[in-house]
């Protein structure tokens, strides 16, 4: 166990919650949902809302390799590190997804608060988001 996973545990960033493997299904519902609204978004012209809605699409597919292992996590730093632990120190995800989450996680937070977003962001964000979904989908079918 690494010790950022470690130091997660300890603060309570990371817990363990059993249940959570019977909610994992749910989660990559809800990552469906939120990347069918960010194209619904693009498609009208709304940059901001398809840049955040990617991002949570990414966000509940990350979830649920979480849920999978029997963890909650508590900040969007300690999902970070979960998903390094469990699965890229495991060869199940690879470093571009962590590399593309963290992009997504940057872009939502400038739309968000900062009012900062383009057609060419929201795009690419669709992109990596349906990309993870789709590796994720195929971890399950392992």
């Amino acid at each position: 166990m690494n010790i950022e996973f470690k130091e997660c545990l300890e603060k309570r960033k990371l817990v363990w919650f059993p249940l959570s493997k019977r909610l994992a299904g749910r989660e990559i519902n809800q990552a469906e949902d939120d990347l069918i609204d960010s194209k619904d978004s693009l498609k009208v012209k709304k940059y901001k809302w398809a840049t955040i809605q990617a991002y949570y699409s990414m966000f509940h597919t990350a979830r649920s390799l979480i849920y999978r292992k029997g963890y909650r996590e508590k900040s969007h730093y300690a999902l970070m590190v979960a998903l390094k632990t469990l699965y890229l120190g495991k060869g199940e995800i690879t470093r571009e997804i962590l590399e593309n989450l963290q992009t997504a996680k940057s872009l939502r937070e400038d739309a968000d608060y900062h009012a900062k977003y383009s057609e060419e962001g929201a795009r690419s964000l669709i992109q990596a988001a349906e990309d993870f979904l789709k590796s994720v989908k195929e971890i399950k079918e392992k």
